[in-house]
């Protein structure tokens, strides 16, 4: 990718771990990047605490390593944005869509 382009950070539509610390009240990511993890599409950022964390915006993805998934480009998530769900213990996203 030439170094003058731009890319847009891809948001986070809807998280519904609510067991997440990043995880506000309706389903609203607050964690300033995640990482979805791979060869599983996990979400990294995902993490249990009884402190809740995060900044004041919607939350993003910082980087994508499932190199399977139609929307990694260059190890970024080119979706508009993701969801991210509850899948047994772990958070992952949603969006994820095989190549």
């Amino acid at each position: 990718m030439p170094a003058n382009v731009t890319m847009q950070m891809s948001i986070i539509k809807s998280c519904n771990v609510a067991d997440c610390s990043y995880n506000k009240p309706g389903n609203e990511c607050h964690a300033m990047a995640i990482t979805v993890g791979g060869p599983r599409p996990y979400c990294d950022t995902f993490f249990r605490s009884a402190n809740k964390g995060g900044v004041d915006q919607t939350g993003a993805v910082g980087a994508c390593k499932v190199d399977n998934c139609k929307y990694n480009k260059n190890l970024e998530c080119s979706a508009e944005g993701i969801d991210v769900g509850s899948h047994e213990d772990h958070a992952e996203c949603d969006t994820f869509s095989p190549r």
